[in-house]
């Protein structure tokens, strides 16, 4: 027995061996990202680089897995691997801590087999597709989760077919003047509930929505030929 001997009984060792050889660009770690990094090493995905520059924050700890009361202040993507190397040390776990620039992004490795988006920031966001888009690489983005309550309006669909996502609409406009005609994308259609002063957030959502970008890679790896 080994820690994927329960999931052999659902796939197989050559559905695991595809996904362990798979190289997975994750980028953004907080509440969705540390989710979605968390499910994919835990289904067996061994090669993933992640991107942040953020620091843990104590108002982090109501949402983001990779957090609590002995971190707050170090940075994520360092948290982060640390984090997925306890749960499987043989992860090769490629830590980035930087804020993606459209240069970085142009100089990132083609081969990555799938890249999701768990960032907050709409340009970087338009970037990384294009970036996809240009080198054929499979893509899928998170969009917004805060100001909900309800995990259960979350869905995976295209982009051009959302609604009740603010961020959405804002990247779907950018796609069309891009000429980018789909995009893989969770999004809740929860209506967001109207919050003043910041985007409030509860866990149930961003960490269903990162569960839901880890399954669809996931499902969508094993279905390629």
């Amino acid at each position: 027995m080994n820690q994927f001997s329960r999931m052999i009984n659902l796939i197989s060792e050559k559905d695991l061996l595809k996904i362990k050889n798979k190289k997975i660009l994750l980028v953004g770690v907080g509440g969705v990202g540390a989710s979605c990094l968390n499910e994919l090493v835990r289904t067996g995905f061994s090669n993933i680089t992640i991107i942040d520059n953020d620091t843990i924050d104590i108002t982090n700890l109501n949402r983001q897995l990779i957090t609590n009361h002995t971190n707050i202040g170090l940075k994520k993507v360092i948290v982060a691997k640390k984090y997925a190397l306890d749960i499987n040390p043989k992860c090769n776990i490629n830590a980035i801590d930087i804020f993606l620039l459209k240069e970085d992004i142009n100089n990132l490795d083609k081969d990555y087999d799938y890249i999701i988006d768990c960032c907050d920031t709409v340009t970087t966001k338009l970037d990384l597709v294009l970036f996809a888009k240009k080198y054929n690489i499979n893509i899928i983005s998170s969009c917004g989760t805060g100001n909900r309550l309800d995990p259960t309006k979350l869905v995976i669909t295209d982009i051009y077919n959302t609604k009740n996502d603010p961020l959405a609409r804002v990247l779907r406009n950018l796609l069309k003047k891009n000429k980018i005609s789909s995009l893989k994308v969770v999004t809740s259609i929860e209506l967001p509930i109207k919050s003043q002063e910041y985007i409030s957030t509860v866990s149930f959502v961003p960490n269903t929505a990162g569960i839901y970008l880890a399954y669809e890679v996931f499902r969508d790896i094993l279905n390629q030929n």
